[in-house]
């Protein structure tokens, strides 16, 4: 026990102390003054995703088509305002889509890119709704486990980029991310307005080919920070390098399973809305005829 609790403070001293040098624009925004919220969220939300399931088995699935259409373009404006104020505060602060070093500037670009990663972080606890929505239309071939392991990570590791990142290479992630995240949502909302709207919903393939690009430009940026060394924590730079590698890996199967192998249908990968709906309910119309 002296051993364990030995650990214990040294692993709260060594929180402390990086806790404390933490970025000083972000310190007192909301959720970011220390990281117990975060970690009780992300606790509930996989608490849900085992017990909610459960909850649901003998009940019929909910019909929120409606809750859908407003839920994803709401995320379409929220990824949209995210996406544009990194653009344009990281274009007047000068950015380098090479080697951005960060810097803890209280100039009206620098916090305008800040304040953006942080509604980011944001939008990952709302990204949680994905799942639920899921869960609460029966809809559980769809908890993957990329799903699950997406959602369960981005909003903690988001917390670690506000807090001492809140700007500089890190940037480039949230840009890229926000961006396919605009049309992600874009597409899922569309899906669930009804079978008719899948004339518009033709480049699911493409969104998904889209989403994998992401990843590997998000590897070369890291690796090029890295090689550049820029002035920029390298252990975030490894950071960055390990998750969207293990995030590539996990769609790249997704992808190969979907389009390549034809071992799944094509529905949503990281989204509460499935365009799998739209795509059985055109082939039951087919049998019918």
């Amino acid at each position: 026990m002296d051993v364990l609790r030995g650990y214990a403070l040294e692993a709260y001293d060594f929180y402390s102390y990086h806790h404390a040098r933490g970025d000083p624009r972000s310190k007192d925004w909301p959720l970011v003054q220390n990281f117990a919220p975060t970690l009780a969220l992300t606790a509930i939300y996989l608490s849900i995703v085992k017990f909610l399931p459960i909850l649901m088995r003998n009940q019929k699935p909910f019909q929120l088509n409606r809750f859908m259409v407003v839920y994803n373009l709401a995320l379409v404006a929220l990824n949209f305002h995210i996406f544009k104020e990194i653009v344009i505060g990281s274009w007047n602060a000068g950015y380098s889509y090479i080697c951005q070093p960060i810097k803890y500037s209280f100039d009206a670009h620098e916090l305008r890119v800040a304040k953006a990663i942080w509604w980011f972080y944001i939008s990952k606890l709302f990204e949680f709704m994905d799942t639920i929505i899921f869960i609460l239309r029966k809809k559980n071939d769809q908890l993957s486990f990329l799903h699950v392991y997406h959602h369960a990570t981005m909003f903690p590791l988001w917390w670690i980029g506000v807090k001492w990142v809140a700007g500089g290479q890190s940037f480039f992630g949230a840009l890229l991310n926000s961006g396919i995240h605009v049309l992600m949502y874009l597409y899922y909302g569309l899906a669930a307005i009804g079978p008719h709207m899948q004339k518009y919903l033709k480049w699911k393939r493409y969104l998904t080919q889209m989403q994998l690009i992401q990843f590997f430009l998000g590897i070369a940026n890291a690796y090029a920070g890295l090689y550049a060394q820029c002035d920029f924590p390298r252990w975030m730079g490894y950071a960055l390098m390990f998750y969207a590698s293990s995030i590539a890996a996990l769609f790249f199967n997704f992808y190969f399973q979907a389009y390549i192998s034809g071992k799944r249908q094509p529905g949503g990968a990281a989204s509460g809305s499935s365009s799998g709906d739209v795509e059985k309910k055109k082939k039951k119309s087919a049998k019918a005829e």
